[in-house]
């Protein structure tokens, strides 16, 4: 493996669908494969499509352009051994040569939700429109293996009526060829029908059906009877001959690694056989559902067309060109900011746009956006959104798509609580987070501070309400607030409700019970935001002036009591804050992260004496070049590197691994405490993970607090890019 970059790009359609992969081809995780469609998005993620195994003919003489891990530790073939250059944009290219030939392969993943426009443009009407119909299942064909193919004309999938909103997946892969002799290229399609968590396993009970048409090929499997997901791959050019064969025991080492399943079996229907002379190219599309009689034929321009398109895409949302300067100006004025138009872009900042949008989803559930928290595994969580937002949608000017998610987490909150997960189907939405409910005040604030937007302050101050409510009379998990002291406190054995939230059985690695500094910290800047709140509602005469007038005053009130009993959480002797006042009064004196992070919230209250020390120790404790630690590497209980299995893994992630999430709260507190003093801190390291190492063009999840930092986790992480996207210069 030494010489095998296994460097990772994704590619995602804003649907949650995916395709992922290595840079030299090979696929080393459950995770890698060329579309993985989310048959109920974001959620519902299933592999169909995993790869053409490509070879190459020239002069009689055949080449193997694939490289696969197998079973015993063999690698073959050894096509990376061909591979001249990788190039991530626009889109992924691979160029594979010899003296006399070269071939190139490149991948798309067209936008996904159509019908409609990016809703960070244009459309708050999140709860309008509809989805195509689940397509019926392919006739009943004989499925044993070799089995004569069926012929199919083509059939088509009717939308519902009126649905301005459809779903469509898909990925296209244009193949170019240039030499001084004809080529032959074979093709060989390797496919699955499984959840994106779990490998597929050959046996008499999984079966595929495929039926031909012109220039087009329609699979489905067939489970214990069921049938699954139809799709169907079209092509350009080519002969495609019926050769069904499994292929057994595919390797993945990363899940080797992490402890988990790490052989895959992948059938192959059959392949496709095309002739090229120099200059040549063939294009193919693979797509969910049957095929239709309303699609146009792929041509040789069908590629470009939609890597053009996906670029004007991006260019709308983000101001790039004069259209989508026209967009922001249009989009300001909406919120009455005067032009404000996009920071000076440079290559560099419209990658990480590019990245941001990666993680903004639809969810059907909800018929409004999301946000995935990362890729590959994660789906999308309420903590990890309203963190992640200002990032991804407050700084690039997507003030609907910010306003949007609130509204819909606003709809969804219950027992003062809001939801850090919703159910993929019929279901309440999941409601066991603390900080949920105070991360959405915030982030709601800083919404409104950047768009001025007091009609929509009306609309989610009762939701507001609710939460104060919920909060100050007790509601869940034993949340409630102290009427001693006005801090907040939760007890509740077997869960973890902050953002350090790993449960091994029923026993919580770092259950922060009673006070958290961070929950209370937040509860102090949600006390002076309603307060804000409710006097600005009074003047603007929403609502009853008077009763508004006295509801800020009794906030303000409450908000100075919370701001004395924080100094509770004031180490002098360490110069620090305590992590958590335990229920029975006890003292966390544990050195990490979240004291930064009640530093850096947009009330903050404790003194610039105090946030001067807490920067120092955090500086020299917790600082490294990708992230702050979640532990000082001084406490016992420090696990410096990521690895093993999965309870391993847990048991080390907040106890001293690295979040880059946190570089940005950690320069917000910096800022506001040492306003004149350089930042102590190289974003050279950064930006070189984010160009060129794990995951290209995005930020990894977490890295190992101790050297060499090594990224792990999610090979790409929401609140880590929209961290990022705040603060870099």
């Amino acid at each position: 493996m030494l010489d095998l970059d296994t460097r990772e790009w994704v590619l995602t359609n804003g649907l949650g669908s995916f395709a992922s992969g290595t840079v030299s081809d090979v696929r080393t995780r459950t995770y890698h494969g060329w579309l993985f469609a989310a048959t109920n998005p974001p959620s519902g993620r299933t592999l169909l499509f995993s790869h053409l195994e490509a070879s190459l003919e020239v002069l009689g003489s055949v080449v193997a352009l694939g490289t696969n891990f197998w079973g015993n530790g063999q690698i073959e073939p050894t096509g990376y051994q061909l591979l001249r250059s990788f190039d991530i944009s626009p889109v992924p290219k691979w160029t594979w040569g010899q003296d006399n030939w070269q071939l190139t392969r490149q991948l798309v993943m067209p936008y996904g939700l159509v019908g409609t426009e990016d809703w960070g443009l244009v459309t708050e009407d999140w709860g309008q429109g509809g989805i195509s119909n689940v397509p019926s299942p392919m006739p009943n064909t004989s499925l044993r293996e070799g089995a004569p193919t069926t012929s199919l004309s083509t059939s088509a999938q009717s939308p519902m009526p009126n649905a301005p909103i459809q779903f469509c997946h898909r990925i296209l892969i244009h193949y170019r060829y240039e030499g001084s002799h004809t080529a032959i290229l074979r093709l060989r399609l390797l496919i699955a029908e499984r959840d994106f968590h779990h490998q597929q396993t050959a046996g008499p009970k999984l079966q595929f059906s495929q039926m031909l048409g012109q220039q087009q090929v329609c699979l489905q499997a067939i489970n214990s009877g069921r049938f699954g997901i139809p799709w169907h791959l079209r092509w350009t050019q080519g002969n495609y001959q019926p050769d069904a064969v499994w292929y057994w025991h595919y390797g993945l080492p990363e899940e080797t690694k992490r402890g988990l399943g790490d052989k895959e079996d992948l059938y192959s229907p059959g392949y496709l056989i095309v002739t090229l002379q120099p200059g040549d190219a063939v294009t193919l599309e693979a797509r969910v559902g049957f095929p239709d009689l309303m699609l146009s034929v792929i041509t040789d321009k069908t590629f470009a067309e939609a890597v053009e398109a996906e670029q004007d895409r991006l260019s709308q949302i983000f101001g790039w060109g004069e259209r989508g300067r026209n967009q922001l100006k249009i989009q300001n004025s909406k919120f009455k900011i005067k032009e404000l138009l996009p920071p000076a872009h440079s290559p560099l900042w419209e990658q990480l746009l590019k990245a941001s949008d990666q993680f903004i989803v639809y969810r059907a559930s909800i018929a409004g956006p999301t946000v995935i928290a990362g890729y590959h595994w994660f789906n999308d969580w309420g903590r990890d959104t309203l963190i992640a937002l200002p990032g991804l949608a407050l700084v690039p000017q997507r003030f609907d798509l910010a306003k949007g998610v609130l509204r819909t987490f606003g709809h969804y909150c219950r027992y003062g609580l809001i939801p850090n997960a919703f159910p993929d189907v019929n279901g309440e939405p999941i409601y066991n987070s603390i900080d949920a409910a105070l991360w959405w005040i915030e982030t709601l604030g800083l919404y409104l501070e950047a768009t001025q937007d007091w009609n929509f302050l009306a609309e989610q101050f009762p939701v507001v309400q609710q939460i104060y409510k919920a909060f100050v009379g007790g509601t869940h998990f034993n949340i409630q607030v102290d009427a001693t002291d006005g801090l907040v406190s939760w007890d509740a054995r077997g869960v973890a409700l902050t953002w350090m939230d790993v449960v091994i059985g029923l026993h919580p690695v770092t259950p922060r019970y009673g006070k958290p500094v961070e929950i209370n910290a937040l509860w102090y800047s949600a006390l002076c935001w309603l307060s804000q709140w409710a006097e600005r509602l009074s003047q603007l005469e929403f609502g009853e002036p008077a009763r508004l007038t006295k509801q800020a005053q009794r906030y303000a009130q409450q908000a100075e009591h919370v701001k004395t009993s924080l100094q509770k959480f004031w180490n002098p002797q360490l110069g620090y804050l305590y992590d958590t006042i335990e229920p029975d009064d006890r003292r966390n004196f544990q050195i990490r992260p979240n004291a930064v992070l009640a530093l850096s919230l947009h009330h903050c209250g404790f003194s610039e004496q105090q946030g001067c020390q807490i920067l120092d120790l955090a500086t020299a404790s917790l600082l490294t070049p990708y992230g702050l630690r979640s532990l000082d590497p001084g406490d016992p209980e420090y696990k410096g590197k990521y690895q093993g299995n999965q309870e391993q893994r847990d048991r080390a992630y907040h106890q001293g691994t690295v979040w880059a999430w946190l570089i940005g709260p950690y320069i917000r507190a910096w800022q506001r405490f040492y306003p004149q003093r350089s930042l102590p801190f190289d974003w050279q390291p950064l930006r070189d993970h984010f160009l060129f190492d794990a995951c290209l063009g995005s930020i990894s999840e977490i890295f190992d607090g101790d050297l060499p930092h090594t990224p792990r986790g999610a090979i790409a992480q929401a609140w880590s890019v929209a961290e990022v996207i705040r603060h870099i210069k």
